[in-house]
């Protein structure tokens, strides 16, 4: 053992810096600050690289690290001197480190730089190693105030260059006596985040092909002594789909009743490896030896039908996080706890290794949902409905795997044309939206939450709590071109329209019913769903023939004013025939207008309704219950198709933004606010403008310098006491002036005689101050400040208002409305979550059901809306890149013919962690 000074004060642990991740390769593992008991493992790990690898990370041969120098790399103060170290475990569970990165600031002129040095182990080289310690270096130096990376390499050394700039980032280089000097500013830029993305997306795409592409499984159960318990006939059952499905070879360890074409085993040392997926169904407390056991035969995904684990309180939840420690150090993903399984349509057969015998037919529709009770009631659902599933999930409590890692699979998947989601929890909203975005704008993802708010948490589900409005989930959502529904039976009346018609054209309904009230009810229907009539509503008559049906068929499908067809067919006497469905089936086919049917005795997805295109490619008009059904499954694909053919715009990038700058005071500012602890060790003293809980209210000088970094500028605004003070302000800063009350029930409220506008000489503002005092007097007043405000006036305009705060869950949401009654009374309020585009920022503005008091309502002057855009813009830029901004309010924004005022701003700071800082797997 190296020589460690056991007696040195120990720099405080950053527990928030430890991450599990997703490798390149589609595994697992650990990332977390070095210890000094790493002392021994560093070493090993130095010892068993190449002579290359030492020299190229030491410019020099060292066979062994010396006892100063280990004692020096192991103890950091996680301040100026960081090292974050990748974990991997072995089949006793011993943590071996594969790689290390670490950074040393340079003291003197240069405090926001740091020198970064890497090194990776040689037997994991290509997994991705590299680029996950330099994205979590690069946050932890973030976080510290680092700035900017320097590294000294040698010239042959062009690995370690190449994963600075595959990162993303700008760097410069230049040689001087045989080394490579190189630097690169580490703050996120669209295409290091965009790289970010990219690398995650692969990773986590590839961890969920690996399991669903499993080619060899093994069945783990509790053994013949427990055969009649739930885990025991669970894991029959799951070892008879599996071999039922034929897609894999299977063996079972622990299993009685084995099914012929399973290989049982005595134990898991006797299974032949490589084994890529196991089914586990054993009681919970002894699930974690089970996943040990599992490592040496090179497992990379379990699925976990067992429970005990979050859902039964602290011992439970320990329990699971011990399993996921465990799996993620040994490069395992987990579906589960509680899990209904994973079915996958394979070349070979299906892969059905889920509770679920009766499988449903193989198609292209990929569903994923959490709880085993909801999937059983989906699958039937989707049998009843002939749909076909190319994949389907149930993630369980979803402690690993969720369906942000199956978007990420069905993005690439070719045999995936439609994504449904039954969440009952969404543990990261901001990564969904990110996932979902890309998802949404290459197929349709068709979403079901447990609740409109999306605050529903179910027993056993790792969710930050939120204190976001309801409407914000709605609002995720929207932006990411996902299509919310309120049910299952919605989300699948949806999935077979756009896994078997083509995307509508446009919104233009033609409607072929058998009655005119019916017709009627169609036409009121595909109205409520955001259609409009063509104007061509044929009717056919019960007893039409074959020639009259044929002729009407194909007048609604030639029209060239129509682009989406209703066809409604109820019989009042007789059967429906099949000269209808085959000749709708037909026309859909080859004229490629999208079509919905409601048809007596027609349901889901049938042959009566199949017909093949010019190409051979096959069509099935899908049928549904009601009319009702019908169009508003319509309504959905018709705004998904107008969402996917609209321009998304691009990301925020406002001259003049400083964000640096604005980090820099928000950190020093939080610095200053922090508790200093007094003679008794047990008292906690916070600063004059911190609460207990860390939070800081900003005054009016340092929010206006906040919001200048943004470049939003605060028309100033100067406290005064009385009558002479007020005019005293008013000669200074010019005539007409603003008069307002600081009482905040008052505040602006010009209504009740608060604000005072116009004022336009001495006598008048003598008046108004006296006016306003007396009517301050009935109200609490505000603290020992001024009661009085004097400002310049500004422009006249629309009053706005425009919020930002940080949500635990959500990370920041981005607000908007018009002063008033409108916002305060009646809740119109438009959302957005950050990061958002122009396009996002102008649909903001534009959701407000006041917002035609912009654009010229009834006589009004239409004001400068691209100024209003302007600061939000702003706003959300500081908002999205600053998590300490607890609170911000712009209050009042007015927006004149030309141009937007700021007149008053508050802020609050507090320290925040978000969820997505860093590519991460969730913590249970």
């Amino acid at each position: 053992m190296a020589d460690v000074d056991e007696d040195a004060a120990p720099a405080r642990y950053p527990a928030a810096w430890e991450a599990d991740v997703v490798l390149a390769d589609g595994s697992t593992t650990h990332v977390r600050p070095i210890r000094p008991s790493d002392a021994d493992a560093l070493q090993a790990f130095h010892v068993a690289q190449s002579e290359r690898s030492t020299y190229l990370r030491f410019f020099a041969h060292l066979e062994r690290l010396p006892d100063r120098d280990l004692h020096r790399l192991v103890n950091v103060d996680h301040v100026d001197r960081v090292a974050l170290v990748a974990v991997a475990a072995d089949a006793d569970g011993v943590e071996h480190i594969i790689g290390v990165a670490r950074y040393d600031r340079l003291v003197g002129e240069a405090p926001e730089e740091a020198e970064v040095a890497f090194n990776v182990s040689d037997a994991h080289q290509g997994r991705g190693i590299g680029s996950v310690l330099l994205e979590h270096l690069a946050a932890a130096a973030r976080e510290r105030g680092v700035r900017r990376f320097v590294a000294d390499v040698l010239p042959q050394n062009g690995r370690m260059i190449a994963v600075f700039r595959e990162a993303g980032y700008a760097v410069t280089q230049q040689t001087e006596d045989g080394v490579v000097s190189v630097g690169f500013d580490i703050d996120p830029t669209d295409r290091s985040l965009a790289v970010i993305a990219d690398r995650e997306h692969r990773a986590e795409a590839r961890s969920v092909r690996e399991l669903l592409e499993a080619g060899t499984v093994v069945v783990v159960g509790p053994g013949p002594d427990e055969a009649r318990t739930l885990a025991g006939r669970q894991a029959a059952r799951a070892a008879a789909n599996l071999v039922a499905g034929g897609g894999a070879t299977v063996h079972t360890v622990g299993v009685e009743d084995v099914a012929a074409g399973a290989h049982a085993h005595s134990g898991l040392a006797d299974v032949p490896r490589p084994v890529r997926l196991a089914v586990v169904a054993v009681p919970p407390e002894r699930a974690t030896e089970v996943v040990r056991g599992l490592v040496p035969l090179g497992v990379r995904g379990v699925v976990l039908l067992s429970t005990g684990f979050a859902e039964t309180g602290a011992d439970g939840l320990a329990r699971q996080r011990t399993l996921l420690r465990v799996a993620h150090a040994a490069g395992i993903r987990v579906v589960g706890p509680a899990s209904y399984g994973v079915l996958a349509a394979g070349p070979d057969g299906l892969l059905n290794a889920s509770l679920e015998d009766d499988p449903p037919l193989p198609g292209r529709v990929g569903l994923f949902c959490q709880s085993a009770p909801l999937a059983v009631a989906l699958i039937r659902a989707v049998q009843r409905r002939g749909i076909g599933l190319a994949e389907f999930v149930s993630a369980g409590h979803r402690a690993d795997v969720s369906g942000n890692d199956l978007m990420q699979f069905w993005a690439d998947d070719d045999g995936t044309d439609v994504v449904g989601l039954y969440l009952e929890s969404i543990g990261n909203p901001r990564k969904f939206s990110r996932v979902a975005r890309r998802l949404s704008s290459v197929k349709p993802v068709v979403v079901v939450t447990a609740g409109r708010s999306g605050h529903v948490v179910p027993p056993g589900h790792a969710v930050r709590p939120t204190y976001a409005p309801p409407r914000t989930l709605t609002e995720v959502m929207r932006q990411a071109g996902v299509i919310r529904v309120d049910n299952t039976h919605q989300m699948l009346d949806v999935a077979q329209l756009l896994a078997h018609q083509p995307l509508p054209r446009g919104r233009r309904v033609a409607v072929l019913a058998s009655s005119a009230s019916v017709a009627a009810l169609v036409a009121e229907a595909v109205s409520a769903g955001g259609l409009v009539l063509s104007g061509h509503v044929a009717m056919l008559a019960e007893d039409a023939d074959e020639d009259e049906i044929r002729a009407t068929v194909a007048a609604v499908y030639d029209d060239p004013t129509t682009d989406v067809v209703v066809v409604v067919r109820i019989p009042t006497l007789g059967p429906v025939g099949e000269t209808l469905p085959r000749e709708v089936a037909a026309a859909a086919a080859r004229t490629g207008r999208t079509t919905v049917a409601s048809v007596l005795g027609l349901h889901g997805v049938t042959p009566e309704l199949t017909a093949l295109d010019a190409d051979g490619r096959s069509w099935t008009v899908p049928a549904y219950s009601t009319p009702e059904d019908a169009a508003l499954a319509l309504g959905h694909a018709s705004r998904y198709a107008r969402w996917r053919a609209t321009d998304r715009g691009r990301p925020l990038h406002p001259d003049g933004v400083d964000t640096r700058a604005a980090r820099r005071l928000v950190a020093g500012w939080l610095a200053e606010a922090a508790p200093r602890r007094v003679e008794d060790p047990d008292v906690t003293r916070w600063p004059p403008g911190a609460a207990p809980e860390g939070t800081v209210d900003l005054d009016v000088a340092r929010t206006s310098a906040l919001l200048a970094t943004v470049g939003v500028h605060v028309l100033p605004s100067f406290p005064v006491h009385d009558a002479d003070e007020a005019v005293e302000v008013a000669e200074r800063i010019g005539w007409p002036v603003a008069l307002k009350t600081t009482v905040p029930a008052l505040r602006h409220r010009a209504d009740l005689g608060g604000v005072r506008l116009d004022v336009a000489d001495e006598a008048e503002l003598r008046s108004d101050v006296a006016q306003v005092l007396a009517l301050g007097a009935a109200h609490r007043p505000q603290g020992d400040g001024a009661p009085l405000e004097v400002q310049a006036m500004a422009p006249h305009g629309s009053a706005c208002v425009v919020r930002s705060t940080e949500d635990p869950l959500f990370g920041p949401i981005i607000s908007f409305g018009l002063s008033g009654d409108a916002s305060d009374l009646l809740g119109d309020v438009a959302y957005g979550v950050p990061p958002l585009t122009d396009v996002d920022v102008a649909e903001l503005v534009r959701s407000a059901r006041a917002a035609p008091r912009l654009f010229g309502y009834r006589g009004l002057p239409a004001v400068d809306v691209a100024a209003l855009e302007d600061v939000i813009a702003r706003v959300s830029v500081l908002a999205d890149d600053l998590p300490g901004l607890r609170s911000l309010e712009l209050n009042p924004v007015v927006v004149s013919e030309h141009g937007a005022v700021v007149l008053g701003a508050r802020a609050t700071l507090a320290p925040a962690d978000r969820a997505d800082s860093t590519r991460r797997l969730p913590r249970a």
